[in-house]
């Protein structure tokens, strides 16, 4: 991983971010890392969060925060604010006959890794997810051993679930689509934007820190971990191509910093 301050920036125009122990400290949004989104925003910079929070938190986000909309469910969906309009839009991967049928056979998988595996709990977030099952492994419940993470892991994939280790959660579905198939959907839905031109891809950014963040990592040449993705370097399918100083939400800012500084600028 290459220090943040060699990436070329003066063509950045696309943001993406992961939330959890990206954009949050402690499992908190300070200010400053708020008012580093708001400050991308304002200089023209698209934001969109892609995070495996649930569809819930996506409202308020899409609502509240200065982004340009927001991934959610590890790409089951995504959201936007239509300003002009004043209403909050949603594109859903699945119809809602086959999200009721996968909902019902998440709940035989739950009761399972309940069961079989101590210690974890349902996130406390699952009472507003639409296509997902989030096991909590250290967020709200002592953090569990590597092992007792993986067999939850193992649980959801033999019940032919996709499963995805974030920082936090162990999240499960039914579907063959991750973070990044749904980022390529949304700007050519929203944008006109082709991601699978590699002059477009260049023109964003991917921030993340976990290992559910590897497509992203992987796809973008601009990939960006914050410093406390170290711990997850050797869990890793893809590592980001930089990595900042700072961890957390002071690392996101950080790369708010490098993008404005350098924005318009040759390389």
């Amino acid at each position: 991983m290459k220090a943040l301050k060699s990436l070329p920036a003066a063509r950045v125009a696309v943001v993406f971010t992961d939330i959890d122990d990206t954009l949050t400290t402690d499992s908190r949004l300070d200010a400053a890392t708020y008012g580093a989104l708001e400050a991308l925003q304002r200089a023209g910079l698209l934001v969109i969060p892609v995070t495996g929070r649930p569809a819930g938190w996506c409202d308020l986000i899409a609502r509240l925060w200065p982004v340009d909309g927001i991934i959610g469910e590890n790409g089951a969906l995504y959201m936007w604010h239509d300003r002009d309009s004043g209403v909050l839009r949603t594109r859903h991967l699945l119809e809602p006959d086959q999200r009721s049928a996968n909902a019902a056979r998440m709940a035989e998988v739950r009761d399972r890794i309940l069961r079989e595996v101590p210690g974890c709990a349902l996130a406390s977030d699952q009472f507003c997810r639409q296509y997902d099952l989030a096991i909590d492994f250290c967020e709200d419940v002592p953090a569990l051993a590597p092992q007792d993470v993986q067999r939850i892991v193992d649980i959801m994939e033999q019940s032919g679930m996709t499963a995805k280790i974030s920082s936090i959660h162990v999240n499960g579905w039914f579907g063959d689509y991750d973070k990044l198939s749904m980022a390529r959907l949304m700007m050519r839905e929203r944008y006109g934007i082709d991601l699978d031109d590699e002059a477009e891809r260049g023109r964003c950014v991917f921030a993340g820190d976990s290992p559910n963040d590897a497509p992203m990592f992987a796809y973008f040449p601009l990939s960006v971990g914050v410093a406390n993705v170290r711990r997850f370097v050797d869990s890793l399918a893809h590592a980001p191509g930089y990595v900042t100083d700072q961890p957390y939400g002071a690392g996101f800012a950080e790369l708010s910093r490098h993008l404005l500084e350098h924005r318009g600028h040759t390389a």
